[in-house]
């Protein structure tokens, strides 16, 4: 018997509190030879539009068969489904409340129909996405339905998104949108502070903001030695406004 495919758990919950142990339970419960991997646990509290451009940048170096349980969920409990979504070799379980809606080269995209026994009002990570996740993972069927890529919520977002969509512990500031799509001749006028392009931060003086792609492949306004935060005055959500 093959091994189980990766597990890879992307949420809103922050490094406290028992959600992730009680998720990460439900998937060894479901399948105890599941691997579980933490991607990121910090993603925009209750922001799925906002993660929803962060969840692909953090999920492009994953091997392929891998599978993501993606979790940023406000409307849990409510009339949103469940899906399972194929994109980029990937499985992705999570809401249909566009989290899902930004991956790349979606294919096929299926709503769950599969219910746990009790499911919890308030915790469809750990009732509902982790156990489908882990039987998928251990090549096992889920109960679902397929449906038209094109009526997830999100569907007709934009490509890309100029918001802070995560600041970081230096206070860099993640913008929802792809680095290689800029060229690196330009130089932007942020707020009234001139932002130039630098390959990294030894690149700058001491305090310079300037903006590159970062290891996501996002752009990125940082400041070298500083916050960039701060220096702007701007944070999660806000606009990125270039003059």
């Amino acid at each position: 018997m093959s091994r189980p495919r990766p597990i890879f758990l992307f949420t809103d919950f922050g490094g406290s509190g028992p959600y992730v142990g009680q998720m990460t339970a439900a998937i060894y419960q479901a399948e105890p030879d599941s691997r579980v991997i933490n991607l990121m646990h910090d993603a925009p509290a209750m922001r799925p539009d906002l993660a929803a451009y962060l969840l692909p940048a953090c999920s492009r170096p994953l091997d392929p068969g891998s599978v993501v349980v993606a979790v940023v969920d406000p409307g849990v409990g409510g009339d949103r489904a469940a899906l399972v979504v194929e994109a980029a070799e990937k499985t992705f379980v999570g809401p249909d409340n566009g989290l899902l809606s930004r991956l790349p080269d979606i294919g096929r995209v299926s709503r769950v129909d599969w219910r746990p026994a009790s499911l919890s009002a308030s915790f469809h990570g750990r009732d509902l996405f982790a156990p489908v996740a882990a039987r998928l993972a251990a090549g096992h069927a889920v109960a679902t339905s397929v449906m038209p890529a094109d009526v997830m919520v999100g569907s007709d977002w934009s490509v890309g998104l100029a918001r802070v969509v995560y600041v970081d512990a230096y206070g860099n500031l993640m913008v929802g949108l792809d680095a290689q799509a800029i060229d690196e001749q330009r130089s932007f006028n942020v707020l009234g502070r001139h932002v130039v392009h630098a390959g990294t931060f030894c690149r700058v003086p001491a305090g310079q903001l300037f903006w590159y792609g970062n290891s996501l492949g996002l752009l990125e306004i940082a400041a070298n030695g500083a916050s960039a935060a701060d220096i702007l005055s701007l944070a999660l959500g806000d606009r990125i406004l270039i003059d």
